[in-house]
Order: C-alpha cells, then sequence, then structure tokens
C-alpha cells in the first residue's frame, strides 16, 4: 500500500497565503477597475510606441529623439483614428442601413417563417412580438452609458500615458537606485525585454493576420454587394484581437446583416461558408507559423484569462486578456519559486526555449546575456 504525499506545514502555509494574496489582488483589481483600466491601455500604448520608435530607428535615418517622437505622433493618431472610424463608420453604417429599414419587419417575419416550417413547427412569432418582449429602453440606456465610458476612458488613458512618458526620462536613475549590482541590473532589465518581446509579438502577429482576414473579407463582401463593407471589415479587424469571441463576431455578423438586407438566403450563406474558411485558413496554418516561443500559451490558458479579465474589466479586459497572459507567463518564468506556474501556462511546458530542460531530458548552458545598454534601461521605463 503506497503511503500519502506527506507536505511540510511551511509549504502548505505558503501555498494557502498565496491563494489568499491571488483572492485579495483578484477583488482589488476589480474595485480599483475604473483607475486601472486606463492605466492599462495607456502602458500598452507605451509598448506600442516603443516599439514603433525602435523600428523607426532601424530602419530610418531619424535621430534618436526625432524617431519617438514620430513613433508618439503615430500610435497617438492611430489611436484617435481608430476612435473616429468607429464613430463616423456607426454613424455611416446605420444611415446606410436606413435604406432597408423599410424592409427589416417584413424580412424577419418571413425568416421567422422559414425557420419554423424547416422544423415543421406551427404559429410562428413576428419580430414585432420579439420586439415587445425585449426591454429595448434598457438596453439603448445601457449602450449610452457604455459609449460615454468609453469617450472617458479615452480621455483618461492619454492623460496616464502623457505622464508615463514623462516618467521615462528619469526611469534609469530608478533602475540603477533599485539594483546598484550590475548583475541584478542586467536580469531586470533582462525580464522586461522578455515582457516586451513576448506584447509587441502578440502586437505583431494579431496586426498582420488581421490585415489578411480583412482584405479577404473585404473582397468576399464587395463581391456578394454587403452593405458597408467597409464599417465591417474594421470591425474584423478591431474584433481580431479578442480570442475565441473576435472570431465568432467576425464570422457571424456580416451573414447575419446579409439576411436582413438581401431577399434570397444565398449571400448570407456566402458570406458564412466564405467568412468561416478565411478565418480557418489564417488561423490554423497561417498565425501558427508566425507564433514564437513568446506567445506560447496554452489555448486553456487563453480562454480562462479571456474569461476572467472580461468578467473584470469587460471589453477592455477581453482585449488585454492574452498580452496580460504573456506577460505573466514572462514573468513567472524568470524566477525559481514560480516557474512551475509559467510552465502550467505554456503550451508545451517550456516556457522559454533557452531555460530549463528540453524534451531530450537535457538541461543546456545557461545563455550569456549581452549587458544592459543605456538604450535597454531608457526602454524600460
Amino acid at each position: 500500500m503506497k503511503s500519502a504525499i506527506v507536505t511540510p506545514p511551511e509549504t502548505a502555509s505558503r501555498n494557502a497565503l498565496a491563494v489568499i494574496a491571488t483572492v485579495a489582488a483578484g477583488a482589488a483589481v476589480y474595485w480599483l477597475r475604473d483607475i486601472l483600466t486606463p492605466l492599462a491601455m495607456a502602458i500598452f500604448l507605451l509598448i506600442m510606441i516603443d516599439g514603433v520608435k525602435r523600428t523607426i530607428e532601424a530602419r530610418t535615418p531619424l535621430p534618436r529623439r526625432w524617431a519617438g517622437v514620430a513613433a508618439l505622433a503615430l500610435v497617438v493618431l492611430a489611436f484617435f483614428a481608430s476612435i473616429g472610424i468607429i464613430v463616423n463608420g456607426a454613424a455611416g453604417f446605420f444611415g446606410e442601413a436606413s435604406g432597408v429599414s423599410q424592409n427589416i419587419g417584413p424580412r424577419i417575419d418571413q425568416i421567422i417563417r422559414d425557420v419554423y416550417g424547416l422544423f415543421h413547427l406551427v404559429n410562428p412569432p413576428t419580430a414585432q412580438d420579439l420586439i415587445n418582449s425585449i426591454d429595448l429602453r434598457g438596453y439603448l440606456a445601457s449602450t449610452a452609458m457604455q459609449v460615454q465610458g468609453i469617450a472617458s476612458s479615452a480621455f483618461f488613458v492619454l492623460v496616464y500615458l502623457g505622464f508615463l512618458l514623462a516618467s521615462q526620462m528619469g526611469f534609469q536613475r530608478k533602475i540603477v537606485a533599485m539594483f546598484p549590482a550590475k548583475a541584478h541590473r542586467d536580469e531586470a532589465v533582462a525580464v522586461f525585454q522578455r515582457v516586451r518581446g513576448g506584447v509587441e509579438g502578440y502586437l505583431w502577429v494579431q496586426a498582420v493576420t488581421g490585415i489578411m482576414i480583412c482584405a479577404a473579407a473585404w473582397l468576399l463582401m464587395r463581391a456578394v454587394g454587403l452593405q458597408n463593407a467597409e464599417f465591417w471589415t474594421f470591425v474584423i479587424f478591431i474584433v481580431g484581437f479578442i480570442p475565441v469571441l473576435g472570431g465568432a463576431v467576425a464570422g457571424l455578423a456580416p451573414p447575419l446583416f446579409a439576411l436582413v438586407q438581401f431577399s434570397s438566403y444565398w449571400p448570407a450563406v456566402i458570406l458564412l461558408v466564405g467568412l468561416q474558411i478565411i478565418l480557418f485558413v489564417v488561423g490554423n496554418f497561417i498565425q501558427p507559423r508566425m507564433q514564437g516561443d513568446n506567445q506560447n500559451i496554452d489555448p486553456v490558458v487563453v480562454l480562462l484569462a479571456l474569461a476572467f479579465w472580461g468578467k473584470l474589466w469587460g471589453v477592455v479586459g477581453m482585449f488585454l486578456s492574452t498580452p496580460l497572459a504573456v506577460m505573466a507567463m514572462a514573468v513567472l518564468a524568470e524566477f525559481q519559486g514560480s516557474r512551475w506556474m509559467a510552465v502550467l501556462l505554456s503550451g508545451d511546458g517550456e516556457p522559454y526555449a533557452d531555460k530549463g530542460p528540453r524534451k531530450g531530458g537535457k538541461t543546456p548552458p545557461k545563455p550569456r546575456r549581452k549587458p544592459a545598454t543605456k538604450g535597454d534601461a531608457e526602454a524600460a521605463g
């Protein structure tokens, strides 16, 4: 008979303390979500600005100072352009949709009758019956509150971003003060580089694959004749940064609107099948080849992170769920006591290829890291 595994009292106490601390941190994050969500978005934009800055420095003759100004201008303009496209696109979408608004009710009634007839059901409801059963006023009020929240959050994001950019100038001195020993300072900068590389890699893959999906989807929607295809194209690109749910919205929203716009079911069927093929090919063949070790995240962890951060921070949490999971894995993998959590978060049990045992059971030698430079310390801010 096998003996039970004995857990030392100090280990049990440490694990219980870690669970309590995790629950308390989650409660604090939820309670302070109005403050933390704009800050998280500002940090997200700061990492984007740093990546664009280094790209400009490497590929253009601009000096270091002007490269930072150009990167800031590009990211801020893109941020405002996204908000403008959403507002103007939504206005244009509803404006063009008014051309078919007179036929929406009868068309929905026809769709309901056809569905009931397909399953041999009787007494189908009408569109007016469905509308009467919905608290439309409550939904409109909730939508208005969300739009107001997005506008105020955008303002605070820019305020936080300005202060973060201003604090970068003194970050190098803070790094030196926190880590007087050069070896420890190099290790701290290496941790930041891993976090930054993971987030930038995620952004790069999602942006490139999103452009591929949008290009193919736009051609398909224009070929079918869907109204305001440009608005749907932008929606598909934005929701592509939300795991799981983004693909569902991108593959189902345009076909559902096509059901109402067209008198035939074929355009909606063509859009549904075509978009699903596009999403399947990009998601299963192109995207995995572009992902590197810094996105070695278990799919279950991606789903749990989406549910967790979506519950805490709403739509903003859904957008940031995967980058936050990447950052958590990068930080946890750097410490011996928390490396086991990074292993659980990873997809193949190896958070990073240069650390820990490989699949052959051999432990590779620890790689020599380049000493931290002044640019790395400044970038860490």
